[in-house]
């Protein structure tokens, strides 16, 4: 689709996102730290974009952002459309990013095309989706609800080592409200939460498609400083026997969960198992020496608790299996989790209508990664997803949406939201 066939909400879309990364570029990708300089750039952007549109803008005690495009019957609960603004270190520009500028696009679409909704149009922008900079799941959305843990307010920012206290404060925001648990949008007054975000998977690459419709979000858990301990000794004077390889448990503990999951899979169950770093420390390591001690993380995730729970056990019974065989000892240290959501059937529905309508191939897909929409699915406020296709994975700088398949979710979007008071045919 060339730049003209876009729809003026896409060339919108387009616009937003090239100033984002111009802004934000941080070689070999951009960075836009969660409460940092990168992400206010962002939030600023979209708010200056919406009020020329002739919305509302207001942010909460946590510094999510509401752009509000008034309905003609404001009392109705509102449609909200939203995702997150901040990145990984050297990311892509468009994970998060897409799913606001595609919410600011259909707004621009309403007041262009003169329609306006029967109900609140809501664009939100999130806080700190991204839990590289604070070991949390979804702190922005949770406290837009209200039911922020304030424990994890005095979670620390990988890279300042400062409490994510510390950093609403710095940005002019009020941590001590989110503490008390002040809301800034009432669940009850939320009709669907809709989140547009490219696909992090290859599943639409390979089906052909521009944009899917998200079944379910897989839930998880992750221990990011475990530990395999054992013994450092002389790799020639010690024998097998009265060896305690820490290399060697890590491998049998890698081995097993591979097995599990092996297991899972001829049973018809999804999931992954991810170690993610595996390091030992350099000032005690050597060529010649039998390692005593191997930090890694783990990160499991499926959209089944079940199988979370089947893993979970699984884990702590190899731990003990290779602990007896190795005489080594594991220290799973701090977990972390967030339950798996099921996507409102309702809203997927009217998906399916508007994509028949428009003769646009949508295909259902599901998400094996976590985003704000768990937070509002797992409220129990109406909750869906598109994604978007986009080649080469996410959380890395080459990120490939084209703007003409973000383009497809905006018109996607842009008839359900108009369809949305009209009744759905049942089957």
């Amino acid at each position: 689709m060339s730049n003209a066939a876009l729809t003026a909400g896409g060339k919108l879309a387009g616009r937003i996102l090239d100033a984002l990364a111009e802004a934000t570029t941080d070689a070999p990708g951009i960075t836009r730290i969660a409460y940092g300089p990168g992400e206010r750039f962002a939030h600023d952007l979209v708010r200056k974009e919406a009020e020329k549109l002739g919305a509302v803008a207001r942010t909460d005690v946590a510094g999510n952002l509401y752009l509000t495009l008034g309905g003609s019957s404001p009392d109705l609960p509102a449609i909200v459309i939203g995702s997150h603004l901040d990145s990984v270190a050297h990311g892509g520009n468009f994970d998060g990013a897409a799913g606001v500028v595609a919410g600011l696009a259909v707004m621009a679409e309403l007041v262009g095309q003169g329609i306006r909704l029967p109900r609140d149009l809501v664009v939100l922008a999130t806080r700190a989706e991204e839990a590289v900079w604070f070991p949390l799941s979804y702190p922005g959305s949770q406290a837009a609800l209200g039911f922020l843990d304030p424990q994890t307010l005095e979670a620390r920012r990988s890279d300042s080592g400062r409490t994510l206290a510390d950093h609403m404060r710095e940005e002019g925001f009020d941590p001590d409200a989110v503490r008390r648990g002040v809301p800034g949008i009432d669940a009850g007054r939320i009709a669907a939460f809709v989140e547009v975000h490219i696909e992090q998977g290859p599943r639409l690459v390979a089906a052909g498609a521009p944009v899917g419709i998200v079944t379910g979000i897989a839930g998880g858990f992750r221990y990011v400083d475990a530990k395999c301990l054992g013994a450092y000794a002389h790799s020639g004077a010690e024998p097998r026997f009265a060896r305690h390889d820490s290399v060697l448990g890590f491998a049998d503990l890698v081995a097993a969960l591979e097995t599990e999951w092996d297991a899972l899979e001829r049973g018809g169950h999804e999931a992954t198992i991810t170690f993610g770093r595996v390091q030992s420390d350099p000032t005690q390591h050597g060529g010649s020496r039998v390692l005593g001690e191997l930090g890694f993380t783990l990160d499991v995730r499926s959209a089944e608790a079940a199988v979370l729970e089947r893993i979970e056990a699984r884990l702590h019974e190899i731990f003990a299996e290779v602990g007896a065989k190795r005489g080594v000892t594991f220290e799973p240290g701090p977990r972390f989790t967030w339950g798996p959501a099921t996507m409102s059937p309702d809203l997927i529905g009217r998906l399916d209508r508007a994509a028949a309508e428009l003769q646009m191939r949508a295909p259902h897909v599901p998400s094996g990664a976590g985003h704000d929409a768990a937070t509002f699915a797992s409220a129990g406020i109406p909750t869906a997803m598109l994604f978007v296709r986009n080649e080469n994975g996410s959380h890395n700088p080459h990120e490939s949406m084209e703007i003409a398949d973000l383009d497809e979710a905006i018109r996607l979007l842009l008839r359900f939201v108009t369809d949305f008071d009209n009744p759905l045919e049942q089957p």
